[in-house]
């Protein structure tokens, strides 16, 4: 059995509502305020409902490979609808799991809440209100069910943007500030997270608090990163800066494992010369035919698919300069002399140049392609690793040399690019590795009904090798099945993890999918 060292107040706090709950009398009162029975309460009249089609539709996610029931789905018009079924669960006897969901984008059933009441976000959208923002302090007030496509077209009326954003943009801000937010802008700018000024989170406890770094410093902290374990997140301060016009976007492509990450590692170190930097993995699976393959000129396809068949696994490096007229000058000839610096094959070099807006909401394009061919609302089984930078050229070597080209299943973008960590805060919740440099990897694959559990079943392949090679690897957007992966996961933080829990959520009600505290 795994031991943990709580520390004593973490003692003291179990003891306590152990003590509670013996001293508590049984009751049988069929009037106990679950969601099944509360449907008539007059708080959430047209709100709350229990209809077949809302609960199926909060029992499944993106990941389309969970299918875990609701007893309700709550649509409320404001914070205070969420307050309400918060305190109503927490004040009750027998409390009822209660889960956020924003845009439904997690992939294992995180935003979900078994016989309890799923929380449906979006319904709070009002188009008059919501995204206000602030050109003298460079910030935006914005209500964490707007997607963040939805505050870049608003921000960017007034010449105004983000800096740090994921790939795709069609998620809640609340939902990518609760796991961390991050893109090929972190290494420059940190992750989301890092870039927020002050929020509203309803507690466990149903109790609306304003937080910032100066105020309520620790549910600030803790929510950030926090997987919704503290608190729903129902107001954020994004910082902004003047908005670039267009984007210089060049890929280069390398067979040598070594040159690809030294160059990436040299260019996020010097982070005043790039706003974007990513990189991914093409195998000997066939031809591009995921949504990147719309990167490269289609005359160089069969060029490329020739490289990668004589090699077996090629890499891609992505760099991103923004510009607009004041720059325009000089943006050709400073990314062509960052080009010369580095060690890629020549003759594979591309180059576009795009608005700030498309390069932004690149991916769009590829969902809808997908979308129109019913390949979009398949199953996801994603990982997603944060990798040590001693340990990326073993896994390359054990994982996409190895594992993946023996299973030869994998299906949709492999992701591998560099992080530095002081970019990121320790006092936050997410967990990263302990060295300076560290690397996000992602397997972003599509898979069909009936054979995603192979895709699963690589997966595990891939975190025992982490395992056994002692790598500390570990997981972003993560699923743990035991307490004990939690303990692991979060490591020297757990303690702190779990003291939190039980100053904000004592009653462990809120965001129960993520299958933390049992």
């Amino acid at each position: 059995m795994a031991s943990y060292n709580f520390p004593p107040q973490i003692h003291l706090l179990v003891i306590t509502m152990l003590i509670t709950t013996l001293l508590t009398p049984i009751t049988t009162n069929n009037t106990s305020p679950q969601p099944w029975n509360i449907l008539s309460n007059n708080n959430f009249a047209g709100k709350l409902t229990s209809a077949s089609s809302s609960v199926e539709a909060a029992a499944i996610d993106f990941g389309h490979v969970t299918k875990i029931f609701p007893s309700a789905v709550l649509n409320p018009s404001s914070v205070q609808d969420i307050t309400d079924i918060i305190k109503l669960s927490f004040d009750s006897q027998s409390s009822f799991p209660i889960a956020a969901r924003g845009h439904g984008h997690s992939f294992r059933g995180q935003a979900a809440a078994k016989d309890g009441v799923v929380v449906n976000m979006r319904s709070m959208i009002k188009e008059d209100r919501g995204i206000e923002v602030s050109r003298t302090g460079l910030y935006a007030d914005v209500d964490s069910a707007w997607l963040w496509i939805e505050v870049l077209n608003k921000t960017l009326e007034l010449g105004l943007t983000p800096v740090s954003w994921t790939d795709y943009l069609y998620l809640t801000v609340g939902g990518t500030l609760s796991n961390g937010g991050i893109s090929g802008q972190a290494s420059r700018y940190g992750p989301q997270i890092t870039n927020v000024l002050e929020m509203d989170v309803i507690t466990g406890k149903g109790e609306i608090v304003t937080c910032s770094k100066h105020m309520n410093s620790d549910l600030f902290y803790a929510a950030l990163g926090g997987l919704g374990q503290f608190g729903i997140i129902t107001r954020a301060r994004i910082k902004l800066e003047l908005a670039p016009k267009r984007a210089k976007w060049l890929r280069f492509l390398y067979t040598d494992f070594s040159e690809f990450t030294r160059d990436q590692e040299r260019l996020i170190s010097e982070t005043d010369d790039l706003h974007f930097l990513e990189g991914s993995v093409m195998l000997d699976h066939g031809p591009p035919d995921n949504w990147r393959s719309t990167y490269y000129p289609p005359s160089d396809h069969l060029k490329i698919v020739s490289m990668i068949k004589r090699h077996r696994v090629i890499y891609c490096l992505e760099v991103v300069k923004y510009y607009d007229e004041t720059s325009q000058h000089s943006v050709n000839e400073e990314m062509e002399e960052l080009s010369e610096s580095l060690n890629y094959v020549r003759g594979f070099m591309y180059e576009k140049d795009v608005t700030y807006m498309d390069f932004l909401n690149r991916v769009r394009t590829g969902e809808l392609k997908l979308k129109s061919k019913g390949q979009w609302d398949v199953p996801h089984p994603w990982l997603n690793l944060f990798v040590p930078k001693s340990q990326i050229s073993r896994f390359d070597y054990g994982v996409f040399k190895g594992i993946i080209l023996r299973n030869n299943i994998t299906s949709g973008p492999l992701l591998v690019y560099p992080m530095n960590r002081n970019k990121w805060n320790d006092q936050m919740s997410t967990a990263i590795p302990e060295e300076d440099v560290f690397y996000v990897v992602g397997f972003l694959r599509s898979a069909e009904f009936d054979n995603w559990e192979a895709y699963d079943k690589e997966n595990t392949e891939v975190l025992k090798f982490c395992e056994d090679a002692k790598m500390n690897a570990i997981q972003y957007l993560p699923y743990h099945a035991s307490q004990e992966g939690w303990v692991r996961h979060f490591g020297r933080r757990w303690n702190n993890f779990v003291e939190r829990k039980f100053r904000y959520d004592p009653k462990m009600i809120l965001s129960p999918g993520q299958n933390i505290f049992q």
